[in-house]
């Protein structure tokens, strides 16, 4: 385990601009292998990296003539650095990730992607085993195959394990309660094992072939399919041997189109970096039981130019950190300290895992494609942002702003006849959606259907926060509405003193066209209506729309939660097992209804004063 050791130092005259003083601090430091991280003086982690000798690592940093102008910058912001002391270098580079993961140095290479990739689970516990979509701890008893790019990539999977084998993919509970067989019975989509329709053994056949189609070994399945296709054509079951003949035609199909020419039956990704621009590409392909899953595009943030092996090194380090490494990774280009990368990525594995950077034949084709694919995938990346450029740019102009608007907000409301009425706000910057700042506001105490009323408190609640914790505001405010919802925005601006702000209220054309749509200025602006090839009145109309979705999206999670949920739940100190134990008691929620205090106090586990509660709630006598 690794022993941690901080070290600080004072701020006398030879210091360093950030207040640090290297020279006592370097004298001190061990030639053991270990993690250092470079703090500024708000204590906030400015770098992390690993070191097989921390002395001779760290003291590089401050020598007087270092070239890199991104370690002068950081060097200049040093106030303070720490220490772990680690047994070896691959356990460092395994603490160096972790760090970098948990803090997000503003000086590290950082991998966003935290998403965990999906997976195809088969229950083989049960009697008739079970085909999935699953994401997340792999724990359960079964087999996990993946992982996919993404879900759509698993869901086609799942779809041509149905049409190919006919095995079941639903749900436990809707396993064990049908009495007839469900639609995808009839078609032809599964063998309906819940009633009985398919017996335990050949079901079990079905359900082998889909796992040996999963591990790549579609030549034995078909070979199997061959021969019992020739024994139901010696024994005149002509239909039966049609319907293997055409499983045997789609599986060859599907087999000709997934696989990779030489990859045999191992396990590989193919990992490619592409720059242009300061903007980095990062491809990974997914090869399992040589078979293509498909390819994701990751996009870190590179603080400076760096060479290819030390981004490839901290983009593996980061990257195998959340997902367990295949037994060969092909890369495009090697890492600096590729031995030790290897050995970190054998300890995360748990058996030996080979990097390669110069292959041939076929295995170089797939690595040009990766190539390739991360190459178009930056540029088209590029090519949005500078869209969205475009569209900010030309916003400026029509809203004769003094700069391009780097941050807008979008608010919409959206109820049923004023039911479950839910605010949506989301944010737009320079590169787009920025969705982690989205949010939504579930309306309370105001009368049903005053859209004015649901506006002035999401904005209040939106921007009290945003003053009280010294949040970023928007540069423009759209609403969705015109002259009210502006002058309602206006009003809790004015009470928040927030004069910063642009409202603009964006009214739908008449007959709902979007070249009709109509700009509400606020103080006192007028209207504005932009030509239909407006790039502004797009990124308006881009917005609005996304604001709309988000609040429907809502309204309707919360709709359908209060039409499902029991009244019982808004009872403070009625619990899940209470709530049980009541209905369970009287019968169901009418009975329970009738009830008086004196019978729901005879209830074992409510008290005289919890019953009182209930009686009250559900009698309304407050």
């Amino acid at each position: 385990m690794p022993s941690e050791v901080i070290q600080h130092a004072g701020k006398p005259a030879t210091a360093l601009p950030g207040g640090f003083d290297p020279a006592p601090f370097l004298k001190t430091l061990t030639h053991r292998p270990g993690v250092y991280r470079m703090l500024d003086v708000g204590g906030v982690v400015l770098y992390v990296g690993k070191a097989k000798d921390l002395k001779q690592r760290v003291s590089s940093y401050f020598r007087k003539n270092v070239s890199s102008a991104r370690i002068r910058s950081m060097v200049a912001q040093i106030a303070a650095v720490e220490i772990t002391v680690t047994n070896t270098e691959a356990e460092a580079l395994i603490l160096e990730n972790n760090l970098i993961k948990a803090h997000r140095p503003r000086y590290n290479v950082l991998l966003r992607d935290d998403k965990s990739y999906p997976y195809i689970y088969v229950s083989t516990a049960d009697r008739f085993a079970r085909i999935s979509f699953h994401r997340g701890s792999r724990k359960h008893p079964g087999r996990f195959f993946g992982p996919y790019p993404s879900a759509g990539a698993v869901r086609e999977t799942l779809s041509l394990l149905q049409r190919l084998f006919r095995v079941r993919q639903c749900e436990d509970s809707f396993f064990a309660n049908r009495s007839r067989p469900c639609l995808q019975y009839q078609i032809k989509r599964c063998t309906a094992p819940c009633v009985g329709y398919i017996d335990e053994k050949s079901y079990a056949a079905d359900m082998q072939r889909a796992v040996q189609f999963l591990e790549g070994r579609s030549d034995e399945v078909i070979h199997d399919l061959v021969q019992e296709m020739e024994q139901a054509a010696q024994a005149l079951a002509y239909e039966r041997a049609a319907q293997l003949r055409d499983q045997i035609e789609m599986l060859r199909q599907i087999s000709a189109r997934q696989y990779v020419s030489g990859s045999g039956e191992r396990d590989v990704d193919i990992v490619a970096v592409a720059s242009e621009g300061g903007a980095v590409c990062v491809q990974v392909f997914f090869i399992r039981g040589g078979h293509n899953l498909g390819n994701k595009s990751l996009f870190p943030r590179v603080p400076d130019a760096l060479a290819p092996g030390e981004l490839m090194q901290g983009v593996l380090g980061q990257y195998y950190l959340e997902h367990k490494p295949p037994g060969e990774i092909i890369l495009s280009h090697a890492p600096v300290d590729q031995p030790l990368m290897e050995e970190m990525l054998t300890a995360q594995a748990g058996r030996r895992v080979t990097l390669s950077s110069t292959v041939r034949g076929e295995r170089a084709r797939w690595l040009e494609l990766a190539e390739r694919n991360a190459r178009e995938a930056l540029h088209a990346r590029n090519a949005s942002r500078a869209g969205v450029t475009r569209r900010l740019e030309a916003l400026q102009e029509a809203l004769e702003l003094d700069a391009p608007p780097v941050r807008l907000e979008c608010f919409d409301i959206s109820h049923t006849r004023g039911e479950a009425t839910v605010a949506s706000c989301v944010v737009f910057g320079s590169e787009g959606p920025v969705k982690a700042d989205y949010r939504r506001f579930n309306i309370e105490g105001i009368t049903p259907g005053d859209d004015y009323a649901a506006m002035h408190q999401a904005l209040t609640r939106r921007y009290t926060r945003l003053r009280e914790n010294e949040g970023v505001l928007p540069d423009v405010l759209l609403i969705d509405g015109g002259r009210g919802q502006v002058a309602e925005a206006e009003k809790v601006l004015t009470q928040l003193q927030i004069d910063q702000v642009m409202i603009v209220g964006v009214t739908k054309g008449e007959g709902r066209r979007p070249e009709l749509d109509t700009l509400t200025l606020s103080g006192g602006g007028g209207s504005l209506r932009l030509p239909s090839h407006s790039p502004a009145l797009h990124l308006v109309q881009q917005i609005r729309d996304e604001a709309h979705r988000f609040a429907i999206t809502g309204h309707r999670q919360r709709r359908t939660k209060a039409r499902t949920g029991s009244p019982l739940q808004q009872i403070p100190g009625l619990g899940p097992r209470r709530r049980q134990q009541l209905l369970k008691h009287f019968g169901g929620l009418r009975s329970l209804t009738r009830a008086g205090v004196d019978e729901l106090a005879r209830v074992p586990g409510i008290s005289r004063s919890l019953a009182e509660q209930v009686y009250a709630y559900l009698h309304h006598d407050t």
